[in-house]
């Protein structure tokens, strides 16, 4: 009996979650089973939470010698749970979960192991099902058990627990039992052993098309995501979400730029706030938690967006000495400069630029000595690109550049004279002429 397709580990270090259950040793035992042409490097690795006392360093004991039976390194974690649950707070499954995660992640972090295996199989994702169903979700909380970023995989997500019972009998695999699996006061012990098996009497195979449920609505749930990213609008450090997409493409949207700037511990109220902007006034503000750093994430309603910015106070960038020729600034915010034209003819036209454009084509043996990268500073003064001297405050309203924006945008200056507005506007005294020797683009 075969409990997965192996070829997609072929050449791979896998490490096995060994809990020393019936589960994890069959999926030891099925990757050990494998022809060792498909070159796959074995290990296994076992976490003993401290929770249930000499049952969970019986189970640990099982671990070593099983292992050192089958001739598979084992890697041991153990953590004192409760000790960690009373000081942090949290139920005691999820913080004997977070350990798990976190060993499994440290491991290939280290570079032991490719990937870490769990024995989740189709009875967890209908269990995940349901046990999210009553408590209150929406499509992504449907994904159920799914693999991690290549970090996590899960060979046996569409094997049943009966058909796992059924290969450790075939092969005479001895395993151990967690007692604890037996007390329905845990919910999903009883949905395991009370609802799951009711549901099968209404219908059977309700087991097996809870499974198919969860994975379409995986499916529909990546594509929807897929969709409200291409919506979001990325403007230097910032993230921009349209309000008026529909509601489903707006919520996702607006996760996305939470997590992508590592904000996970949001609440329903932040996301109803972030709601509420959509009719909010022009200006409008809410600030978002972020940890241990020391300035602000805000959402901001700026015309027909929503918009995810870091606050990091109003002090004016220092100067960076500009070296007209091929170069990477990273700050105030990154862009390069680059000599062009050394393959081809310079013509004005190839210099031709419109509002907005985030290339700026200019002669960079115009640019005066003694110039500097910086942000704007009360002062400033830019005679743009064929147009009258004017202020960069002026300028910058006219182009409807926000001040909280135009904060952020690299100048390029010597005193208050501007010459360049990097991905906005270049002084008409760089621009490009007949006379021009080297010509660059500024992106």
């Amino acid at each position: 009996m075969k409990l997965f397709d192996a070829e997609q580990y072929r050449g791979k270090r896998v490490c096995v979650a060994l809990s020393g259950g019936v589960d994890s040793v069959c999926l030891l035992h099925a990757f050990k089973s494998l022809p060792s042409d498909m070159g796959i490097t074995l290990s296994a690795i076992h976490v003993e939470h401290g929770i249930r006392g000499e049952e969970s360093l019986r189970d640990m004991e099982f671990c070593k010698e099983l292992c050192n039976n089958w001739n598979i390194p084992l890697k041991i974690v153990r953590e004192d749970v409760p000790a960690l649950q009373k000081s942090g707070g949290g139920s005691m499954e999820e913080v004997a979960r977070t350990v798990r995660y976190s060993a499994f992640f440290a491991l290939v972090d280290a570079g032991e192991a490719d990937f870490v295996a769990t024995a989740h199989h189709a009875d967890d994702v209908a269990e995940t099902v349901l046990f999210r169903l009553a408590r209150g979700t929406g499509v992504a909380g449907m994904k159920a058990v799914t693999e991690r970023g290549g970090l996590l995989r899960r060979p046996l997500l569409t094997v049943t627990r009966a058909e796992i019972l059924a290969y450790a009998d075939a092969n005479g695999l001895p395993h151990v039992e967690d007692s604890t699996n037996e007390n329905q006061t845990y919910t999903r012990n009883y949905i395991r052993h009370t609802v799951l098996p009711a549901f099968e009497k209404i219908h059977e195979g309700a087991k097996k098309h809870l499974v198919e449920f969860a994975a379409l609505a995986a499916e529909e749930d990546d594509y929807l995501q897929r969709l409200a990213e291409e919506k979001i609008v990325r403007v230097l450090d910032e993230e921009w979400v349209p309000v008026d997409l529909p509601d489903v493409l707006f919520a996702r949207a607006c996760l996305a730029c939470l997590r992508q700037t590592g904000i996970y511990d949001y609440t329903r109220a932040n996301l109803e706030e972030l709601a509420r902007l959509r009719n909010a006034q022009s200006g409008k503000k809410a600030a978002l938690p972020v940890t241990n750093m020391p300035w602000r994430r805000i959402v901001i309603r700026e015309g027909q967006y929503i918009v995810f910015d870091w606050d990091f106070g109003q002090e004016p960038s220092a100067d960076i000495p500009f070296a007209p020729r091929d170069g990477l600034y990273v700050k105030p915010a990154a862009f390069s400069v680059r000599e062009v034209g050394a393959d081809g003819p310079l013509t004005i036209e190839m210099a031709e630029r419109g509002s907005g454009k985030r290339k700026l084509f200019v002669d960079l043996d115009a640019f005066p000595e003694g110039c500097v990268v910086r942000t704007r500073r009360e002062g400033d003064i830019i005679t743009p690109y064929h147009a009258q001297r004017k202020t960069l405050k002026k300028f910058l309203t006219d182009r409807k550049i926000s001040a909280r924006l135009s904060r952020k945008f690299p100048v390029i200056a010597r005193g208050n004279e501007i010459f360049a507005v990097v991905g906005v506007e270049i002084a008409d005294s760089v621009k490009v002429t007949e006379h021009t020797v080297r010509m660059g683009v500024i992106e």
